[in-house]
């Protein structure tokens, strides 16, 4: 049985009274493809002075009196021309579909590629498909040698903020799914959609494919409208989103802020390295967000990676695609039964996840018993609650921990603390600064270059400083099950629940050194 998926098509329009009939009407052959369960266009008339809404008018009458089941058509309107970007934005809202593509209201590209474009999202498990015009394809009309070398700078140049080798950046068939295509921020005007597109899709670490399409382009005298100066603001454009990292909108989960954190690689693998020599074979990782931790630990044996929001989720179950061990599951910390079922492991990895819950007693007796006896527990949580701040609050942080609390909350869950360390000395004054003293409500981006830029000294002088920790890490474990008495021995011992705490509020081991 074929696998179908369901398609929305954004047409911007401006000033096509001759072309945008023929161009609508071209859709319908996307009804006879098996693939496509259903399609919604929606079209977006941004501000034209032509007679382009009396076109518009005559072909919705027409398209309802065809009656195609499988279409849904939606109309808008914007009072004055605001460009390309803003008509995509007017129309995203309304999509419903599983994929979104943009369709332009000319001719010069044919819908039938589309078909072949959305194929590649059920094969590959694609985030995004780009209709290459350079590709080879059965035909493409020649035109103006200059627009090519145009294409090919621009395409170059954003490959080069982007890291991505695409043939053909400026291409308007982009097909992108729907719920990640909603989930990025989009700011651009004009033609800036294309550069900004692409470079968010890249830094969200999308899965982008390209397919050869057919293009059958205009000259200036059919009504082609990019110029030369589309061109400069679209340098413009790459430049400013090559900067920017305001790739997540924002939702209930903090992705814009932790996606920001994302951005210091370097400062992940400090923490990776002080976690890895407490690892086991299987480990359960809640919270593992994009992966970025998951890529500094694995591969194991066993490897589950969690989280609650579903563009991390979407993201992880991508990363798992070529490595068998890594499995995706949904896990809140709060709620038993969304942990793996059936399944014990020898490791949890929990960290910045508790000090977000509302019970955090509950969350750790949830990880208590999804360990196997002698399993360990590390729970990373931020440290000192005189540091409560603005960026706590904004990060939905329920509480800072002392040592103490730690170390309590920890023992009542049943847990033996083997260690409670104190992790990024350096981190403090910023956190102050930030939280306390400007009350800012965001981390700036080059603040985050810097923390990764200096990381590595940070780590060499972070057990030297005489600060308290911006953050602690307990390692935690399950003791094994108490011998009931009629099994003791003949000398009457009975097997003790686990080891005696350490009493110094911090502790230090070999990875920190």
């Amino acid at each position: 049985m074929t696998r179908q998926t369901s398609l929305t098509i954004v047409v911007p329009v401006y000033n096509e009274q001759y072309l945008v009939e023929a161009s609508l009407d071209r859709l319908f052959l996307l009804a006879d493809s098996p693939l496509l369960e259903s399609i919604q266009v929606i079209v977006v008339d941004d501000g034209s002075s032509d007679r382009t809404p009396e076109a518009l008018e005559r072909f919705h009458l027409a398209a309802r009196h065809k009656g195609e089941p499988k279409f849904e058509w939606l109309f808008l309107r914007h009072p004055v021309n605001k460009g390309k970007s803003a008509a995509i934005r007017t129309a995203l809202p309304h999509a419903s579909k599983d994929l979104t593509v943009i369709h332009d209201a000319d001719l010069e590209y044919h819908p039938q590629d589309l078909l072949q474009m959305a194929a590649v999202f059920l094969a590959e498990d694609a985030d995004a498909v780009f209709g290459s015009r350079f590709l080879a394809s059965p035909y493409r009309r020649v035109l103006f040698f200059r627009h090519e070398l145009g294409n090919r700078f621009l395409t170059l140049f954003c490959n080069m903020v982007s890291d991505l080798n695409l043939t053909d950046m400026e291409t308007c068939y982009k097909m992108v799914r729907t719920d990640l295509l909603k989930s990025i921020p989009l700011v651009s005007t004009r033609f800036g959609f294309e550069p900004e597109i692409t470079i968010k899709l890249a830094k969200r670490a999308a899965r982008v494919f390209e397919v050869p399409i057919r293009y059958a382009g205009r000259g200036y005298q059919e009504g082609k409208k990019i110029g030369w100066r589309d061109g400069v603001r679209c340098i413009g454009a790459i430049v400013h989103f090559a900067f920017s990292d305001h790739v997540y909108s924002g939702d209930e989960t903090g992705s814009e802020i932790l996606g920001r954190l994302n951005r210091a690689p370097r400062f992940t693998k400090w923490m990776a390295d002080v976690i890895r020599p407490y690892l086991g074979e299987s480990v359960l990782e809640i919270g593992a967000g994009t992966g970025n931790l998951t890529l500094q630990l694995i591969p194991r044996p066993l490897y589950c990676v969690s989280d609650i929001n579903p563009l991390y989720l979407d993201h992880l179950s991508k990363l798992a695609l070529n490595r068998p061990y890594l499995q995706v599951c949904f896990t809140d910390g709060e709620k038993g039964d969304t942990f793996p079922r059936n399944q014990r492991f020898d490791t949890v990895v929990c960290l910045n996840v508790v000090e977000h819950l509302a019970d955090d007693s509950a969350a750790l007796r949830n990880i208590y018993n999804v360990l196997e006896d002698g399993g360990r527990a590390i729970i990373l949580v931020p440290c000192g609650q005189w540091l409560f701040g603005t960026l706590d609050t904004v990060l939905g942080h329920q509480r800072r921990y002392s040592p103490d609390q730690l170390r309590s909350v920890a023992v009542s869950a049943g847990f033996a603390v083997e260690d409670v360390l104190p992790f990024n000395r350096v981190g403090i004054a910023a956190w102050w600064l930030n939280g306390r003293v400007l009350r800012r409500t965001s981390f700036g981006i080059w603040q985050i270059k810097m923390l990764n830029l200096l990381a590595p000294a940070f780590r060499l002088l972070d057990r030297w400083l005489p600060l308290p920790p911006l953050s602690l890490i307990a390692i935690l474990r399950r003791s094994p099950a108490v011998v009931s008495v009629a099994n003791a021995d003949e000398s009457g011992d009975v097997s003790r629940r686990g080891d005696t705490p350490h009493d110094a509020p911090f502790s230090r081991q070999p990875a920190l050194r």
